[in-house]
């Protein structure tokens, strides 16, 4: 739109701004000038959504119903019930609090994005210039911005002198833009290209500016990535899936075998009644079902998983990585592709002059004197200034005083006494300064004006130009110098015409040494980098090629170029690109769909407010910890801290190893409960085919729900938090990345789990077996007790053996056996709570135990024992097949 227009619908004066009735009247219709907040989750309905899992309610099924059965049967609840009861509603509640400390406390990206508007700005009211709080601004107020001045709302620009804005963090460009007052010569431009638009929380680096505001608050588009973060819908970890999903699965066999037993009881208590009543069987019968509903779920295995994934985070600290949400350890190992944003990432986000040219083109090492006079002369005609750690000005003219400071000569003792200021029609800024009792005018600018201005040879000239272009066509962007001496103050119209061509400076924002390196480890551990920009496709391009993202076969696209292809049609090709330039926000969170509805593992890494939806809606969100704007951390699911890339490729390792322990310790708790429903189920078939046969033998309970409470949250605890400590092998960076859809039990892990869990179950109801019949030690007012003591030990002893099996796919007699001592020091604690459950008075007797002889302690060592004998057997069974192959 022209300008006049602009202020004619907005029904303000330019040069009176807003009167205090307008100002009212704009606020009631606009609102204020900040960002809404999402609606917060109360706490209390955080921890009610933790008791939805299918295993946590048959849990508390299991808990409730047999003290209501056993009230209503015999008026009266037994104290042994009770004690299981809380029990098992203590793992519940103690469950759903950790699951409630896990998630994040509350959605903190709004209010990072509001910290970071402009507390105050200047304003044009009523004839007069204010100083008001940003959020006060509305639409049509008249604003004054210069250098330094953050802008508060976005805003069409009535006035401006060399204004430039660096908008690096909404749109990824490098370089501050140009603004100015003239009207698009198109629709639907990208961010970076509408020159005449200034945008809340971009800030000025040069000149000043007058403009109007045209959207405040959720209408900026700030407030529209506010609005995206909003919406974007919240999804699952793989991890998260693949722990849904057991869950599911052993709730439904759960519930199946329960119901299976619960039958079995009824029939065996019908044809052997004993003193039992009718109510008596059905209620005897549903705490064998309850028993074997708290032997089939491993009610560690929350804990567990947390633990682990804690500890993996506590690593990836000493990695300069914190991970914000503990499942997103296990997704950065499983991870397929990395969108990268270029600037602060890839790139150093500093402009700094890597080449020269005076008499030839060379990198800025080992310059001459005559070299370092004309970077000299590149930094005294420069307005931008350093003052300690603070730095002013253009990042252009910052990167010609740091290489001067660097390499260059000393300024200080020439003093401007004229200035042309530097125009975006002539390109040009020129300084004169008295040297020797003359004064010398110094004039930098594009090249190909300043080269056309020079009166050198036409040689030397043909010579500039082509260097000029080879730094171009590097990607760099390349300033020219030219002077000229006056005997006296010359005249500006003097200035900037029959000059002498000096030299040429190539300057971009360079990559970061390591990034190379840590870009092919990630190719070689099958993982894709990706680079979205802000910038030009020239310059992303060329910056993708040094750091070999961009290779062969693969292309560059830009975000133009973007919008004419459909989601569908994106999907299909995404594989094609390796960089994407002049994106817009929207752009990112296409690109990261694109890759996942290809079944890829997405990790998205940026600094900018541009990023933060990006970064919310990839599996998982890398923000950098010392450019990255709150914005970006808060949607971030993790934060590096010394923002380098590298710590991407040490995290993924770390990943990959978490989520290798983490499937140790499943498959370690699994065989656990699969050998207590196999004891259980088939102690209660034996009993039912013996109660056929001989109604005088009782086989009674093998274990009850206390003792396999007691195995599954410490015994089978303890050393799997052993296994979660296992470090990470050097070739799990040699293998690719998991498909997003292979679940825990692919590679015969789930056949494994069955072999183990029904091996377990059968030595420990032998167990029982051997002390119920064979010892045949009877105890007062107690059945089947010195059977139950043999079968609750052998179990708890067998699964602290079999983490040593589980740990690696390697022989037992290997030397890495024993180089977890935290799982050697689990393994001392479950022998010693063992023995002091057995043989502490008053505990033994909590838990329905007697004490076993030696003789007896020694036959469920040796069952115990036969654990490792039995898989070491089928290890090596195992190597001997892969070997034929």
């Amino acid at each position: 739109m022209k300008l006049e227009k602009v202020l004619q619908e907005l029904n303000v004066n330019e040069y009176q701004g807003l009167n205090s009735s307008q100002v009212e009247e704009n606020r009631a219709k606009y609102g204020v000038n900040e960002l809404e907040e999402g609606k917060k989750t109360p706490l209390i309905v955080k921890f009610l959504e933790q008791f939805k899992d299918v295993l946590i309610i048959i849990l508390i099924i299991a808990a409730i119903v047999p003290i209501i059965i056993s009230a209503a049967v015999s008026g009266s609840v037994e104290s042994e019930e009770w004690i299981e009861t809380g029990i098992i509603l203590l793992v519940v509640i103690l469950n759903a609090v950790l699951g409630v400390f896990q998630e994040n406390k509350a959605e903190k990206s709004l209010e990072a994005l509001k910290k970071m508007s402009q507390p105050n700005c200047r304003v044009l009211r009523n004839n007069q210039i204010e100083v008001i709080p940003s959020r006060d601004i509305v639409v049509g107020d008249i604003i004054y911005v210069e250098a330094g001045d953050f802008i508060p709302a976005d805003a069409r620009v009535i006035e401006a002198t060399e204004l430039k804005v660096d908008e690096s963090s909404l749109t990824g460009e490098s370089l501050p833009v140009s603004k100015n007052n003239k009207e698009l010569e198109a629709d639907n431009l990208p961010l970076g290209d509408q020159k005449n638009m200034l945008f809340s929380s971009t800030f000025a680096t040069n000149g000043k500016g007058k403009a109007v505001v045209i959207a405040t608050g959720m209408k900026t588009e700030i407030g529209k990535i506010a609005s995206m973060l909003q919406t974007s819908k919240k999804e699952l970890t793989p991890l998260q899936n693949k722990l849904a999903l057991v869950g599911k699965m052993i709730g439904v066999l759960c519930l199946a075998i329960c119901a299976v037993v619960f039958v079995l009881q009824v029939v065996k208590n019908y044809i052997n009644p004993g003193d039992l009543t009718v109510a008596h069987i059905w209620l005897d019968a549903f705490k064998e079902a309850v028993a074997l509903a708290v032997a089939a779920i491993p009610e560690g295995l929350a804990a567990v998983v947390t633990i682990v994934l804690s500890i993996g985070v506590q690593k990836m600290v000493k990695h300069n990585a914190i991970v914000k949400k503990l499942p997103a350890v296990e997704t950065l190992g499983s991870t397929n592709v990395i969108c990268s944003d270029k600037t602060g990432t890839l790139t150093q986000n500093k402009m700094t002059v890597v080449k020269l040219y005076e008499n030839e083109l060379k990198d800025i090492e080992n310059i001459t004197k005559s070299e370092a006079k004309m970077l000299a002369y590149f930094a005294v005609c420069c307005d931008a200034r350093i003052e300690g750690e603070k730095r002013i000005g253009d990042p252009t003219e910052l990167a010609l005083l740091d290489v001067n400071n660097n390499v260059g000569t000393d300024i200080s003792k020439w003093q401007r006494v004229l200035d042309l200021p530097f125009d975006s029609e002539r390109k040009m800024m020129t300084t004169v300064i008295p040297v020797d009792g003359k004064y010398l005018a110094i004039t930098k600018g594009g090249p190909d004006i300043v080269i056309g201005l020079s009166t050198n040879k036409e040689e030397e000239l043909v010579k500039a130009r082509q260097m000029n272009e080879k730094m171009a066509n590097s990607a760099l962007r390349v300033l020219a110098l030219a002077v000229k001496e006056f005997s006296e103050i010359p005249a500006k119209e003097d200035l900037e015409k029959d000059m002498t061509f000096i030299g040429l400076v190539g300057m971009i924002d360079p990559a970061r040494p390591e990034v190379k390196d840590s870009i092919n480890l990630a190719r070689e551990a099958g993982i894709k980098t990706v680079m979205i920009t802000g910038d030009h496709i020239t310059t992303a391009e060329a910056i993708a090629r040094d750091l070999g993202i961009l290779q062969e076969g693969k292309k560059a696209i830009t975000s133009q170029e973007l919008d004419k292809i459909d989601d569908d049609t994106l999907a299909e090709t995404i594989d094609d690109y390796r960089v994407f330039a002049r994106v817009a926000p929207k752009d990112k969170v296409r690109i990261v769909d694109a890759w996942q509805k290809n079944e890829m593992v997405v990790a998205m890494t940026g600094d900018g407010v541009n990023d933060a939806p990006a970064l919310k809606r990839a599996d998982i969100g890398c923000a950098m910890g010392i450019t990255g704007t709150d914005v970006a951390k808060q949607a971030a699911d993790m934060i590096l801290t010394d923002d380098n890339f590298s710590t991407i490729v040490e995290a993924v390792k770390q990943g990959r190893g978490i989520y290798s322990n983490i499937k140790k310790c499943i498959r370690f708790l699994l065989s656990s409960n699969i050998g207590e429903v196999i004891v259980i189920f088939v102690a209660t078939i034996i009993a039912l085919i013996v109660g056929l046969v001989n109604k005088d033998i009782s086989i009674g309970e093998p274990l009850v729900a206390v003792q396999l409470l007691w195995v599954n949250l410490i015994t089978d605890s303890l050393p799997a938090f052993g296994l979660g400590m296992e470090e990470p092998e050097e070739s799990v960076m040699k293998e690719k990345p998991r498909p997003k859809k292979e679940g825990f039990f692919a590679g015969h892990i789930g056949w494994n789990i069955a072999f183990e869990g029904i091996f377990i179950g059968l030595i420990t109801l032998a167990a029982y077996l051997i002390g119920e019949f064979v010892f045949d030690v009877k105890y007062e007012n107690v059945e089947n007790v010195h059977g139950m003591t043999m079968a609750f030990m052998t179990l708890a002893t067998a699964e602290l053996f079999h983490a040593y099996n589980v740990k690696s796919e390697h022989s037992i007699f290997s030397k890495e056996t024993f180089n977890n001592k935290t799982l050697n020091i689990a393994f001392v604690i479950g022998i010693a709570l063992q023995l002091g459950v057995l043989y502490i008075p008053g505990i033994n007797t909590l838990f329905n135990l007697v004490p076993l002889s030696f003789a007896e302690l020694a036959i469920v060592f040796g069952l115990a024992i036969s654990v490792i004998v039995l898989m070491e057997i089928y290890k090596l069974v195992k190597r001997l097949i892969i070997a034929k192959k």
